[in-house]
């Protein structure tokens, strides 16, 4: 049975910051998977080191990559919600994290075999895939800890400080890896950069950034209670409870089917601004190759002052507020980009595109831990994590197609209709009634 939001009672002892800061810091060590692993390091070294111009199998790399990318989103998309209902049943939330964890650096740690040779590119495939499932698993659990690392008082801000810490931690490793190992011709450790040897380098120099960040969740979170005995189940049952849950769930919350299906759409096009992010600088705004690194540190940044400025005025206003002001942020500054033309405009209004991503994800995860049942967070965030996977082909598959129909500038209208799609079925969810509650008691 899915309990009331409503009838569960958070603590509002305060936290002490040690732990919020421990727990945050693997945001800022896990941020090596996503910022250096796969959007500006390691990803395009597979696409363009490892392949080049051949194209194996009569397909491109980048074709190839989005292969991988989809299998493993498929993967996500059936064991996520099992996985996070089972650490919650378990009491097994911090032990699954540490498991999901070493996984993800164990898979970095193997990169260092990709040489940049074709041949190599079915292991690159492999390891970004498998990595891509343990990071997104790993997530399940880390998000379900925020109401254990904060209070209906303290939530929002908790939530945009890990934010801003993932952002933070992953400018910092980009700058010390470009400077350290991919910029000179011997980097660190007399590191060259023959057989890809800089950017190999790098994958175990993320690992080892991850693993000392990240560490101290496990020493300063304590492990939850195990849930009722009826819920500790094989994993056969598991299905079957989670099917369960999820029809109970409709009929006694939609307001939180109803959420989980807006932030699935408009999460999307918050991924897309990333993706494709570079893209449009090169291609469309004439931005030189070896500036996109650049301005990627900076749009980290500004994400990162948005989560954690916003973070603290969700405390007074609520999740749900600041969460449809980002998104009208996010399609007014698409809207603009569609017209501006050449690098400096893009770089004003990239950055003004930037600014929203941080605050709209940090109150999304907000807004679903004040809606979760207390004891069954790693199951919603499960479900939140399956329902982001269900719908992310929209924006990738609408810039495609604008793209294709008209020209690479047309496909921001793709992610902005993806945004506004979003912000629509967000007008019917209501806010949280823990979020009433904490804007009373900051008030």
């Amino acid at each position: 049975m899915v309990v009331s939001a409503a009838t569960t009672a958070p603590s509002t002892i305060p936290v002490a910051r040690w732990r919020v800061a421990a727990w945050a810091f693997w945001d800022w060590g896990s941020s090596a998977w996503n910022a250096v692993i796969v959007s500006f390091v390691f990803g395009p070294y597979v696409v363009r080191g490892v392949v080049g111009d051949a194209r194996p199998g009569g397909l491109s790399a980048n074709t190839w990559v989005g292969i991988s990318g989809t299998v493993a989103g498929l993967l996500i998309l059936l064991v996520a919600p099992v996985t996070g209902q089972r650490s919650d049943s378990g009491g097994h939330r911090r032990r699954n994290l540490l498991v999901w964890s070493a996984l993800v650096l164990a898979v970095m740690v193997a990169m260092f075999g990709v040489r940049d040779e074709p041949s190599y590119l079915w292991l690159a495939l492999v390891l970004l895939g498998a990595g891509g499932i343990f990071n997104e698993l790993a997530g399940v659990s880390y998000n379900a800890m925020l109401p254990q690392v904060s209070t209906p008082a303290t939530i929002g801000r908790v939530s945009g400080f890990g934010w801003s810490m993932g952002y933070f931690g992953g400018i910092f490793l980009l700058l010390i890896c470009y400077y350290g190992f991919i910029e000179p011709d011997v980097g660190w450790f007399g590191v060259g950069n023959a057989g890809g040897l800089d950017i190999r380098t790098v994958a175990v120099f993320s690992a080892v950034w991850f693993a000392v960040f990240g560490a101290a969740v496990f020493v300063a979170v304590p492990e939850v209670p195990p849930g009722p005995a009826q819920r500790r189940v094989g994993i056969v049952d598991s299905y079957r409870l989670l099917v369960r849950d999820i029809v109970a769930l409709w009929h006694r919350d939609r307001n939180a089917v109803r959420f989980l299906i807006a932030s699935a759409l408009y999460r999307d096009g918050l991924a897309a601004v990333f993706s494709f992010g570079a893209i449009l600088a090169v291609s469309v705004y004439g931005m030189a190759q070896s500036t996109v690194l650049i301005f990627g540190v900076a749009a980290n940044v500004v994400a990162a002052l948005g989560a954690l400025a916003l973070g603290r005025v969700e405390d007074r206003v609520g999740p749900r507020r600041i969460i449809m002001i980002s998104l009208v942020g996010l399609i007014a500054s698409c809207l603009v980009l569609l017209f501006v033309r050449g690098t400096p405009l893009f770089w004003v209004f990239g950055l003004a595109l930037c600014l929203w991503v941080g605050p709209a994800q940090a109150s999304s995860r907000s807004f679903l831990a004040r809606l979760a049942p207390k004891g069954r967070e790693g199951e919603m965030f499960g479900l939140y994590t399956t329902t982001g996977r269900a719908a992310s082909f929209l924006a990738p598959g609408l810039f495609a197609l604008f793209s294709a129909l008209f020209s690479d500038r047309v496909g921001i209208v793709g992610i902005a209709l993806v945004l506004a799609a979003g912000a629509l079925a967000m007008t019917r969810v209501t806010p949280p009634r823990a979020a009433e509650h904490n804007a009373a008691v900051v008030s």
